[in-house]
């Protein structure tokens, strides 16, 4: 493969519970990448094509892309909707620029966890309607099963998990596109309303709004574009089982294979000493530990200790989610793209109080469907 794709702006939202409709929040975000780029929607001087991340069951709408179709300019030239996480969508925008069929692609995500009167009801529709929907089963509570089930294999205990949490409210205080980020203890998280055994309240993410966007171009366009490009030097994806019970949820084999495919596209052979800083989807704070350990961080129930020796903190052998991640909100959907758009930020100098000193390569993670279905990893470099 010699062709060379690279990221070259990128834009947030804050996220927060707001009144934007999803069409206002995109138009915030492309409007700063199309200004930051100088690039326009005319044919054949600027975007050649969109790959948007949207869900129906989230837009209250049927083809949740429809809306946003003026704001992405996907008139008179391509648009696909990706109906998952957004890091999947900057997977598909980098493969339509290595398959030639495009030059220049936008890429955003969307999601307002504030619509419906609960998460839970959203995503208990990503169920079996015959035997899983009727138990009640959504993603708070497969995770919950998640938890208990990794907990039990390897004796990960609730303390480290919450110390993924400090973590991030700790970091997120330093990102200006963060409001739920707050001064706590592990005593709070350990103490916090409990949702559903093992987790707590703030063992998961607060609800929020947002949208993220980014653009991807070839080589030589990309040069002319910018002189500070972020070059995505792998990446890959895989899926797990539909059904709980035929996983081994106490581990994540679909991530660790996604990672594994990933390392090799961008010639890692040693994540822990080669990868710089990483921003991972974690919506509960057991992912964290776990997710380390699929992305080949430590062995297999070695997460908590990442935690215990500091090795994941600002200034430790591996920063892991410097922004603050999605733990301290960041909605469906967005909360991938926000990960790609955050180690870019890194790469490029751009982090500010949140910067890892020195980062050249970068790993980027996101995840859709229950306790980790699907997993994309993708890694980034100057």
């Amino acid at each position: 493969m010699t062709k060379k794709v690279a990221i070259v702006a990128v834009a947030q939202t804050k996220y927060e519970e707001n009144y934007y409709r999803q069409s206002e929040l995109v138009y915030q975000c492309v409007e700063k990448v199309l200004d930051e780029t100088g690039l326009t929607f005319q044919e054949g001087k600027g975007i050649d094509a969109a790959v948007t991340a949207s869900d129906d069951f989230w837009d209250a709408r049927t083809i949740s892309d429809t809306p946003i179709g003026d704001v992405v300019g996907a008139h008179y030239r391509t648009e696909e909707k990706v109906a998952q996480d957004g890091a999947q969508a900057t997977f598909y925008a980098y493969m339509e620029i290595l398959s030639g069929h495009s030059d220049i692609v936008l890429v955003t995500a969307h999601c307002k966890e504030s619509q419906p009167v609960s998460r839970n009801i959203i995503t208990n529709a990503g169920f079996d309607p015959y035997f899983q929907r009727p138990l009640g089963l959504d993603h708070l509570v497969a995770a919950a099963l998640q938890a208990r089930r990794y907990m039990h294999t390897y004796g990960i205990t609730r303390e480290q998990c919450a110390k993924a949490v400090v973590k991030s409210h700790k970091n997120g205080k330093n990102n200006p596109y963060v409001t739920k980020a707050r001064n706590i203890t592990v005593e709070d998280v350990l103490n916090s309303k409990m949702l559903a055994s093992p987790i707590s309240e703030l063992d998961t993410h607060p609800v929020t709004d947002g949208a993220c966007a980014l653009i991807l171009a070839e080589e030589e366009k990309a040069k002319k574009i910018t002189d500070n490009m972020v070059w995505i030097k792998g990446a890959s994806n895989c899926y797990d089982a539909f059904y709980l019970g035929d996983r081994d949820l106490a581990n994540c084999d679909s991530l660790l294979s996604a990672a594994k495919r990933a390392y090799k596209m961008a010639g890692i052979k040693n994540p822990l000493e080669e990868i710089d800083v990483a921003e991972i989807s974690t919506r509960c704070s057991y992912q964290e530990p776990l997710w380390t350990e699929g992305l080949g961080f430590c062995d297999r129930g070695e997460g908590g200790k990442l935690l215990d020796e500091g090795i994941t903190e600002m200034g430790g052998e591996i920063p892991v989610n410097p922004s603050g991640g999605v733990l301290v909100g960041c909605p469906y959907i967005t909360a991938g793209l926000a990960r790609v758009a955050e180690t870019s930020l890194q790469l490029r100098g751009e982090a500010g109080a949140r910067q890892v000193s020195g980062a050249k390569v970068g790993l980027a993670h996101g995840t859709s469907g229950p306790c980790g279905q699907l997993h994309c990893v993708l890694i980034l470099g100057k």
